[in-house]
C-alpha cells in the first residue's frame, strides 16, 4: 500500500465523511428490509445480504465514474450501486421485479442490479461470468485510447471457475486497464475457502503473472478500502496493467435468504463476525475522532430512514411487468437489407467465385465500411495465414493488428471478451472464429448461453453485437472434434440467429447482414466446400441476404427437398439427375437461415407438391429436421401425400477413416433413393 494514504479519519473532508455515512446506512437499511418483502410475499424471492463487505462495496462505487468507467458488480453488490450511482426506489424496483427496475424490468433475479445507461452493467447469475465481459470492455477502452477503467466484483469462490483464469490470464497479456475485485468472506454459500483453494488469499494463486498487480485489503474498514480502491485505480490508469484487488470482509448473515448459516457455522462465528461489523466500527471512529456528533449521525439515519420510506411507497405502488411482453426484446431487429430485400440476384454475366473468396472479400468489404469492425480467434492473424482455412488471409495486413488479432485456445474467453468488448459503443462490431472447427465450441457454451438471453435480460438495453463464425461439417475426413455438426443444439435458443450458406453468394450475403446487425449470429460455414467448384458462384456487390428467408434453388412440382449446408449441392445434383431420368421436377430449397426459420416458403413448397424430404448432414435423429417436420405437421398435414421423410447422419460420432465416415454422412446415393421411395409412394 502507498506510504501517503489518501483517506483517512483525519484527512477526508466532513462533507466526503457524511456522504459515506449516509450510503452506508441507506444501504444497510435497505439490505435489513429486503427479506421482510419476501415475508410479505411481496418479491425479493432472492437476496443476498451484504452486510461485512461494507468498506470495499462503498469504495468501488465511489471509485466508479459513471459515463466513462465500467462496472460489473454480483448479486451481493448493493451498497456498490448504492454507492455508484442507483437510487433507494431502483433498488427496490429490481428487489419486488418491478416493470421499471433499471437492471432488467422484472426479467431477471432479484439483488442483480444494474443500470446500463450510467454504464452499471447487467450481469447473470452464472457466477463471475463478467470477469470475461469486464475484460473484454477493458480491451475496447485501451483500443479507444480513453482513460477509464473496468471493474470486475466478485466473491472469492467465483474464482475457482475456470473462465475466471481465462479473463485474468487473458488481461495480463494483453494488458488492459481493468480491477478485479475479489470481496473475500471466507465461504461460498456453505462451504469454506478452505475447499476452495489451497491459497489462504485466492489472490495470490495469481502472484505469478507478469504485468498483473495484486493489493490487499480490509474490506471491513471503510480508509483501508478506499485508500487500496485508490491506488489499485491510479495504477490501472498510469500504466494501463490490471489489478486484483482482494478484500478481506465477513459475511454477517446466510448466503441468501435460502441459507442457513446456523447449519454450518457455530454460535461463536456467528457472534464473532457481528462485533467486526464494518457500519459499526465506522459510527464508532467518526464519534471517537469527534468528526461528528451524536446528534449529527442520528439526524443522518433518520433521514434514511425516510428515504427508504419513500422509496417503498413509489416502488410498490409502481406497475409489474405485463404478461402480454415476454415477447418483447427477444433478439434485437436485424439490418434489412436495402440493394437486395429478399436475397436474391439475376446476375446471369460475371465470374464465378469460391465460397471462401466471398467471406473473405466480404469480410474486408465490410471492414472498410465500418472502423470500428474487430476480427480476432485462434491462428487467424499470423503473417500471411488467416486461420486453419486461411479465410481471414490478408486482413491484418490490411487493417491492422489492433483491428485483426490472434486470440489463446479458449474459446470461452474469445466469445466472452467479444461480449464484453460490443458494450462499449453500440457502433462496434466484433467478428469471431469461435472455435477453428465447430465441434471445439463447446467450452464457450456458457458464454453463448449467456449472450443468448442479454437483450432479453436487460430488457432491450444490450445486445452483443458479435458474428460468431464457425467452420461446420464433415466430408473432410476429418473425424471427431473436426467433422461434427452442432446447429441442432445451436437453435435451442432463442435470441440468436443460426444462418448456415451453401453456394458463395448466399455466404457473402449472410455475413455482411450478420455482420451489420445488432445481437449475436452464429454463422456455419460448410468447410468442405469452401474450394468446392460446386459452391461458387457469381457475387454481385455488396450483395445482401436476409435473415429467414429460404432460397428456392430449384423449381420442381412432384418433391419438395429442405437442406441447407453440405448437403444443398447434393440435393440439387439429385434433382437434375432425377429430372433428366423420370421427367419429375423436384424443388430444392436451400433454407440457409435456420434461426429465424422461413416456415411461411416451407409451407408454400408443401402446399404445391404435396411431399417432403428433409436432408441434412446432421444426425436424423434430433437433427434440425425434426423441428421442420414438426412444423410442417402441425400446419400443413392436411397437403401431404406422403409420410415426411429425412436423411442425414447416422446417430453415431463422425469416424476418421473415409469408409467409415462414407458409411454415417448422408450422400448423393442415400438421398436419391430417398426421393425415389417418395416420388413412388
Amino acid at each position: 500500500m502507498q506510504k501517503d494514504k489518501k483517506f483517512s479519519i483525519k484527512k477526508t473532508d466532513k462533507k466526503t465523511l457524511e456522504n459515506w455515512y449516509r450510503l452506508m446506512v441507506l444501504g444497510r437499511r435497505l439490505d435489513e428490509k429486503a427479506p421482510n418483502y419476501l415475508k410479505q410475499a411481496l418479491g425479493w424471492s432472492y437476496h443476498a445480504p451484504y452486510a461485512g463487505h461494507d468498506g470495499i462495496q462503498l469504495a468501488i462505487g465511489q471509485a466508479f465514474e459513471a459515463n466513462k468507467d465500467f462496472l460489473f458488480p454480483y448479486y451481493r453488490d448493493m451498497l456498490t450501486v448504492l454507492s455508484a450511482g442507483l437510487t433507494a426506489e431502483e433498488i427496490i424496483l429490481n428487489g419486488i421485479s418491478k416493470a421499471a427496475d433499471p437492471a432488467s424490468g422484472g426479467r431477471h433475479m432479484s439483488n442483480h442490479f444494474a443500470k446500463p445507461e450510467i454504464n452499471i452493467q447487467n450481469v447473470s447469475s452464472c457466477t463471475g461470468n463478467h470477469t470475461l465481459h469486464a475484460v473484454g470492455t477493458a480491451r475496447a477502452i485501451k483500443l479507444s485510447g480513453k482513460k477509464a477503467v473496468s471493474i470486475s466484483s466478485q466473491g472469492e469462490s467465483s474464482v475457482s471457475e475456470g473462465y475466471v483464469y481465462e479473463a485474468i490470464t487473458g488481461a495480463d497479456k494483453e494488458q488492459l486497464p481493468v480491477i478485479f475485485v475479489f470481496q473475500d468472506n471466507g465461504y461460498g454459500i456453505s462451504v469454506p475457502k478452505k475447499d476452495q483453494t489451497a491459497n489462504r488469499k485466492v489472490a495470490n494463486n495469481f502472484s505469478g503473472f507478469k504485468n498483473l498487480r495484486i493489493i490487499h485489503c480490509n474490506g471491513k474498514d471503510v480508509f483501508d478500502s478506499m485508500n487500496a480502491m485508490d491506488e489499485a485505480k491510479k495504477f490501472v490508469l498510469e500504466t494501463g496493467n490490471p489489478v486484483i484487488l482482494q478484500a478481506n470482509c465477513v459475511r454477517i448473515g446466510s448466503h441468501s435468504n435460502s441459507d442457513a448459516h446456523e447449519l454450518y457455522r457455530d454460535e461463536f462465528e456467528r457472534n464473532y463476525v457481528k462485533e467486526y461489523d464494518p457500519l459499526s466500527k465506522f459510527r464508532r471512529l467518526l464519534l471517537r475522532y469527534d468528526r461528528f456528533s451524536e446528534d449529527e449521525l442520528l439526524a443522518i439515519e433518520d433521514d434514511a430512514k425516510q428515504i427508504v420510506k419513500q422509496a417503498h411507497k413509489v416502488a410498490i405502488s409502481s406497475p409489474d411487468p405485463s404478461p402480454d411482453s415476454i415477447f418483447d426484446f427477444v433478439s434485437p431487429e436485424p439490418y434489412q437489407p436495402v440493394k437486395f430485400p429478399l436475397g436474391l440476384h439475376q446476375e446471369k454475366e460475371g465470374t464465378k467465385i469460391k465460397f471462401i473468396t466471398a467471406l473473405n472479400e466480404t469480410l474486408k468489404a465490410e471492414f472498410r465500411l465500418n472502423p470500428e469492425t474487430y476480427l480476432y480467434g485462434q491462428d487467424i492473424a499470423n503473417k500471411d495465414k488467416g486461420g486453419i482455412f486461411n479465410v481471414s488471409k490478408g486482413m491484418q495486413k490490411e487493417f491492422g493488428k489492433k483491428r485483426v488479432f490472434n486470440a489463446p485456445i479458449a474459446e470461452d474467453f474469445i466469445v466472452g471478451t467479444a461480449n464484453g468488448m460490443s458494450r462499449f459503443n453500440d457502433k462496434m462490431r466484433i467478428v469471431v472464429e469461435g472455435a477453428e472447427f465447430a465441434d471445439y465450441f463447446w467450452p464457450a457454451m456458457e458464454q453463448l448461453v449467456e449472450s443468448s438471453h442479454d437483450y432479453w435480460r436487460s430488457n432491450g438495453k444490450f445486445a452483443p453485437n458479435v458474428t460468431i463464425r464457425l467452420a461446420s461439417g464433415g466430408y473432410i475426413g476429418g473425424g471427431l472434434y473436426h467433422s461434427q455438426n452442432i446447429e441442432a443444439t445451436l437453435t435451442t435458443f432463442p435470441g440468436i440467429r443460426v444462418v448456415y450458406p451453401s453456394y458463395a453468394d448466399d455466404a457473402a450475403g449472410l455475413l455482411r447482414t450478420s455482420i451489420r446487425s445488432k445481437g449475436v449470429t452464429l454463422f456455419l460455414e460448410p468447410k468442405a466446400l469452401y474450394n468446392d467448384p460446386k459452391a461458387e458462384a457469381i457475387v454481385p456487390d455488396d450483395f445482401e441476404v436476409p435473415f429467414g428467408k429460404a432460397r428456392i434453388r430449384r423449381e420442381g412440382t412432384a418433391l419438395t427437398i429442405l437442406t441447407y449446408g453440405n448437403t444443398t449441392p447434393m440435393c440439387v445434383e439429385v434433382a437434375d439427375k432425377l429430372a433428366k431420368e423420370l421427367g419429375k421436377e423436384i424443388e430444392v430449397i436451400d433454407l440457409r437461415s435456420l434461426l429465424p426459420l422461413d416456415t411461411e416458403s416451407i409451407i408454400q413448397s408443401v402446399k404445391k407438391t404435396n411431399k417432403v424430404l428433409i436432408v441434412h448432414e446432421d444426425k436424423v435423429f434430433s437433427g434440425f429436421g425434426g423441428e421442420v417436420a414438426a412444423q410442417i405437421a402441425d400446419i400443413a398435414f392436411e397437403f401431404l401425400d406422403a409420410p415426411i421423410k429425412r436423411v442425414g447422419a447416422t446417430f453415431t460420432p463422425v469416424g476418421f477413416n473415409r469408409i467409415l465416415e462414407n458409411a454415417i454422412l448422408p450422400n448423393t446415393q442415400k438421398i436419391e433413393q430417398a426421393s425415389k421411395d417418395l416420388l413412388d409412394y
